[in-house]
């Protein structure tokens, strides 16, 4: 199977926040680790395109717009000062450059062996990397397939213009445009629309669907449509695109109903397809389905049982903070280390969109698809005596059992709604009731105390029966 040296327990194909961590747990229990990255850059998606420089670039427009204190004070700031893109991106790099060291340095401290070129399978235990020295065989026990994904590029659209971006390439733009078309109104497209819009850009979403983030409970989407609007975002829904073109200026689109809308960007946002398709997973007796994407079972693993897959390459729900979870799951079942056995019943979604929102468990709909009786509650963290001192206005709504009041649902939109959510979340993984929060004594003043509140609203809608 190839000379001893590189013959391996694990062998991880990709670098990024699923390898790392997949590399890391086999590692740290003694296992004989590879871990194979095509790029000079270790992070993948997470650290170099996607997750880290959205959310930085998020916080450097925020600051630069004075955003955050605009009118809190009792005067109204336009802009700080002229954003310009060397001011977006000098923060960008410095956070980049220290995840990027602190991945290196955790693979090194473990032990695992880094080899730099493209992976592809030779044969169900062999691993092939190409690099620009030659090509290297890693043979391994185990193969933990985490390769990532990158921006779908629908034929309609001339990638090519310097007008026209990915999600990924917009990371990396050139300058901060005036006007802005954003086709998709999912997740990065809604993140990238608030993102330029608190630069002053005049944005408008295109989506084919008849509303944004349709995952989202129903109530916090028309909460957060309105956030949107007031920052100058203009909604198009249900609209397609028919024809884009791109002259030397700007670049101008046609919806299907006829309609021609112009900018100077677009930003095309139209879902991601996994990197497997330079992998030849013929030859390890795989086969990937829609988009690339790999089936999995309960522990990650493929039809091959030796070989897993995690991370974006399954699909749903492709974050970063589950990719690494599916990473370390599939490891313990690799070697039975009887450790982490299978992932949380239930998981958190952030939006980085401005206001934030982030929610964990049942919506409103799909308890009552489910017939399940609710009761909700909301407090307005505009009331919140720490929110009326930050010049939040956000909300936090609860879910709660009508019957036994078992939390079911965390909604919140707010500055911070990601950090929030973890309170809820921390209650709906140990069980508990209502009562929890009517009887916990929360720091004042903070936002935290509004899960009081809600829990209050919620009880009083009890009661009248609302």
């Amino acid at each position: 199977m190839g000379c001893a040296m590189n013959d391996f327990d694990l062998v991880v194909v990709g670098g990024g926040a699923a390898g790392e961590k997949g590399a890391v747990q086999a590692a740290f229990f003694g296992k004989k680790v590879a871990v194979v990255e095509r790029a000079e850059a270790l992070g993948g998606a997470m650290v170099n395109t996607g997750t880290l420089p959205s959310k930085t670039l998020r916080e450097s427009a925020l600051y630069l717009s004075g955003f955050r204190q605009r009118g809190l004070h009792g005067v109204e700031m336009g802009l700080a000062r002229e954003a310009k893109v060397g001011d977006l991106l000098h923060r960008l790099e410095a956070v980049v450059a220290t995840e990027r060291t602190r991945i290196a340095d955790n693979l090194e401290r473990h032990g695992v062996r880094r080899f730099h070129g493209a992976g592809r399978f030779v044969d169900s235990h062999t691993i092939a990397v190409e690099a620009p020295t030659g090509q290297t065989r890693l043979t391994g026990r185990h193969i933990l397939i985490a390769t990532g994904s990158t921006p779908h590029r629908p034929a309609a659209f001339p990638f090519e213009h310097p007008h026209v971006y990915d999600s990924d390439e917009i990371v990396r733009v050139h300058t901060i445009p005036r006007t802005m078309l954003v086709i998709g109104g999912g997740v990065i497209g809604c993140e990238y629309a608030c993102l330029f819009a608190a630069l002053g850009t005049k944005v408008t979403i295109v989506e084919s669907r008849p509303s944004i983030l349709g995952f989202l409970d129903g109530e916090v989407v028309g909460w957060l449509t309105e956030r949107m609007r007031a920052l100058g975002i203009t909604l198009r829904m249900p609209a397609q695109v028919a024809r884009c073109e791109a002259p030397e200026v700007g670049v101008a689109v046609t919806l299907d109903d006829g309609a021609k809308l112009e900018a100077d960007l677009v930003l095309v946002c139209a879902g991601r397809e996994a990197n497997t398709a330079k992998l030849n997973l013929a030859a390890a007796g795989l086969t990937a389905g829609k988009r690339g994407q790999l089936e999995v079972d309960a522990q990650f693993k493929t039809k091959v049982p030796h070989i897993a897959a995690v991370g974006d390459v399954i699909g749903f729900p492709a974050l970063a903070s589950t990719s690494m979870e599916q990473a370390r799951v599939a490891v313990v079942h690799f070697f039975d280390l009887k450790y982490k056995t299978a992932l949380a019943s239930i998981f958190p979604y952030g939006l980085f969109t401005i206001p934030e929102v982030s929610m964990v468990g049942e919506t409103e709909e799909s308890l009552a698809k489910a017939r399940v009786p609710f009761v909700k509650g909301v407090a307005h963290l505009g009331q919140n005596a720490r929110g009326a001192m930050i010049g939040e206005t956000g909300k936090l709504k609860l879910l709660f059992h009508r019957e036994d009041l078992r939390l079911l649902g965390v909604h919140c939109l707010a500055e911070g709604a990601t950090e929030l959510v973890h309170v809820g979340m921390t209650a709906m993984l140990a069980g508990a009731k209502a009562d929890l929060f009517i009887d916990a004594c929360f720091n004042y003043p903070t936002l935290s105390e509004a899960y009081k509140y809600a829990t209050y609203d919620a009880l009083g809608r009890r009661v009248k029966g609302g």
